[in-house]
């Protein structure tokens, strides 16, 4: 029976979860499998993998073919390089102890790795936040302003139609005045 470590989608539409598992080539993608190794999560950001290394070094051992996407995932995770370091373990070329060493090294690399990314992420991500909270200062500072000057121009116009009333009224009587010496 040939078996391959493949992705099996779970989740909702647009939402993709994955199952990492060992199945029967010859098995629905989302049907029967043999076991289940870890899960993929690609919503988060950096993915979120949970893998099993023991178990999927075991299926690789026991001649399980990875999909293309599923060795990605392997690769990334260590799994790959633990088969090779216990295939190095079962020709002698080296001791358990030495490949558990030189394993536990990369997996610190690659965990520091990635809590530098993450790092990055989250500080980009703040930078962004602050650029953006600057952005709309200026503009609240320049609504204010237009606020301000829009409120002091219909000041100006209020004060010069009273100016032009008292003009007015002023000549009212003027005017009735003449009339009067006219008639007269």
């Amino acid at each position: 029976m040939p078996v391959k470590i493949r992705l099996q989608r779970h989740g909702k539409k647009g939402k993709p979860f994955y199952w990492i598992v060992a199945a029967d080539s010859r098995a629905k993608r989302d049907g029967k499998f043999l076991e289940k190794i870890g899960t993929y999560n690609p919503n988060t950001n950096p993915a979120t993998i949970d893998l099993n290394v023991d178990s999927a070094a075991s299926w690789l051992f026991k001649g399980a073919q990875p999909t293309d996407t599923a060795r990605a995932i392997l690769s990334y995770k260590g799994a790959l390089l633990k088969h090779h370091l216990n295939g190095g373990v079962r020709k002698g070329a080296i001791t358990q102890e030495q490949a558990d060493e030189k394993f536990a090294a990369w997996l610190e690399e690659k965990e520091n790795k990635i809590t530098a990314k993450s790092t990055g992420l989250a500080e980009s991500k703040a930078a962004a936040k602050a650029k953006a909270l600057e952005a709309e200062k200026e503009v609240s500072a320049k609504r204010v302003k237009a606020a301000e000057e829009a409120q002091a121009e219909a000041e100006v116009p209020a004060v010069e139609e009273e100016v032009v009333e008292e003009t007015a009224t002023e000549e009212t009587p003027a005017a009735e005045d003449n009339t009067e010496e006219k008639e007269a």
